[in-house]
Order: C-alpha cells, then structure tokens, then sequence
C-alpha cells in the first residue's frame, strides 16, 4: 500500500432531518442509511465505508441532537455526542440559514470542547440563492473556528467532491480498515429491518409518530430466495389499525416497496412477510430497547 495512503474516522453530526443520512449515501455513493421527511430517522450509529486509490474513510452517521424526550431519545443523543472525540475529523450539518437557533447553540457548546477539527457544511444550498451562502457562511464563521466551511447539496450532490478532499485533509496516513470492498459494518438483518422502517415512515406520512419500530423474526435463506418474517412494533391500538390500512392496504404497500428495495440490497428474490404488533411505551423499555438494537454497549 502507498506510503501516502489515508486512513480514518469521520462523523456526521446535526440537528435532527438536517441530511446527514442523505449526504452519507450521497457520499459512498450507494444507500445504507434510511431517509424520510420526518426527523430522528437514524437511531443507532450507523457506520459505512468509502474507499478509494487515495484512502479509507469509515462514516459514522448519528442520530440528531436534540433534547431527549424519553428513554430512545437519550440513547439516541448518547450515541451521537460520543462520537465527538473517537473520530479524525467531524462534518457538522447545518440548515442554509442566518438564524442560530437553540438546537445550534447546543450543538455549538459541544463542538467547543472537542478538541477534533470541525468541517461546518451548509446542506441544501439547492433550496437559496448563492448570494445568499456567502451570508450563512459568515454567520457560522463568527461562532466556532472551523477547519473548513463547505456548502453542498446532498439532495444533489453539489459540491459533494470538494467535501471529500476536504476530509481527507485531515485523516492520518496509515493502513485501511477494512477490506475495499466493505460498504458498512451492519448486519444484513439490521438493514433490512431499518428499510422496512422507511418504507413505514414514508407511506404513513404525519399519521403515525416516530413511536414505530421493526423487528426482523426470521430470515431464511434458499438457494434462489430468502423468506424474511418481519414485525411493526407500534405504541397504540389506533396506530395498529392506521399501519394495517383498509383491507390491509398500507401493510401492503410498506411491504412492496420494502421488498423491492431488500432484493437490490441482497440481490435475490425475496418473500416478505409483515404483521403489526403493539407494545405499549416501547421507548420508555430498556429491555424493547434491548430487543431492538439499540444497545449502549454497540458504542465503539
């Protein structure tokens, strides 16, 4: 391997629904962490890997920082503010705006006591004009020094190359982690599971809140097709009835595009089964917690 080979460790941190998930995918290029419209999408620190002639970066994606409302929401908060200093270099998202809000300010005090340096990237600069950027910029700068500022469009990639020089910057020299063609480090169930929470999240728009999660039962594989058995777990009997649709219409519909998506990430058939279940308070559980996934103790 050539001497001047980079390796390292990069986090994307943020307030809830600011694109961290989108920018990640967008960055190694193919999907991995789940996006919808709502935030708090990404609940365990989900890790990818980018390789190329030049170096590694391993992603760390996390969930939002905000002000935890119950028991998966500290957890989830945890997960995101101990990143800070296990990594090489941090991605800081923000929204195009001139307003620092409370969320930003908190963010901000964290980002103080960090001693790793700090990329700022203004996500969405799609959605102003660029005249406009130049002024985010400079409102960002007075609050922190950065290492770098980097305006971008996750949505569509604008300026996502600049990003990743950028990045490498500030990565040691040293060898990979992981073999080249590593994509992430999750397990294939836990993947699916969070497709399948997607394809919930974006069928049920405002109806149902976050209180949903998905248990995978059974995965078994065949030689030309895998049986997955998978369970929505929702907090109310009303939810039950909303996620089950008319005649089974909503279930229905989770399950085809969920399956669609689980075929090109496992590249076979797939025969999915889902059924919905209520487990009152799930989020206030450590043991569902457990049940799901997110566990402290994943924390590198």
């Amino acid at each position: 391997m050539a001497d001047n080979y980079k390796s390292g460790f990069a986090t994307l941190i943020g307030r809830p629904n600011v694109g961290k998930s989108t920018l990640m995918n967008r960055l190694i290029g193919q999907k991995i962490a789940i996006t919808s419209n709502k935030p708090q999408t990404t609940r365990n620190k989900i890790q990818t890997v980018y390789t190329d002639e030049q170096g590694q970066i391993v992603f760390l994606d996390t969930p939002g920082i905000h002000k935890a409302k119950n028991k998966l929401g500290d957890y989830m908060v945890g997960v995101a503010e101990n990143t800070l200093n296990e990594v090489d270099v941090i991605l800081w998202l923000v929204e195009p705006t001139n307003y620092i809000g409370a969320g930003e300010r908190h963010i901000i005090d964290k980002l103080k006591n960090t001693k790793t340096p700090v990329i700022l990237v203004i996500n969405k600069i799609d959605t102003v004009k660029k005249e406009q950027v130049f002024e985010y910029i400079d409102t960002y700068r007075k609050e922190l020094d950065f290492a770098e500022i980097v305006p971008v469009s996750a949505a569509k990639g604008d300026n996502t190359k600049e990003l990743m020089k950028c990045i490498f910057k500030y990565l040691p020299y040293g060898p990979a982690f992981y073999d080249e063609d590593t994509i992430t480090d999750q397990p294939e169930r836990q993947i699916v599971a969070e497709l399948i929470r997607e394809k919930a999240l974006r069928s049920l728009e405002d109806e149902i809140p976050h209180g949903i999660a998905v248990a995978i039962d059974s995965m078994k594989f065949t030689k030309k097709i895998v049986n997955i058995d998978a369970t929505i777990v929702c907090e109310r009997d009303s939810h039950k009835g909303i996620i089950i649709g008319k005649q089974g219409s909503m279930l229905k519909k989770i399950g085809t595009l969920a399956r669609k998506e689980i075929e090109e990430l496992l590249e076979m058939q797939v025969n999915l089964q889902l059924w919905v279940k209520v487990k009152k308070d799930w989020r206030d559980s450590d043991f569902m917690l457990k049940n799901f996934g997110y566990h402290n103790d994943r924390e590198v």
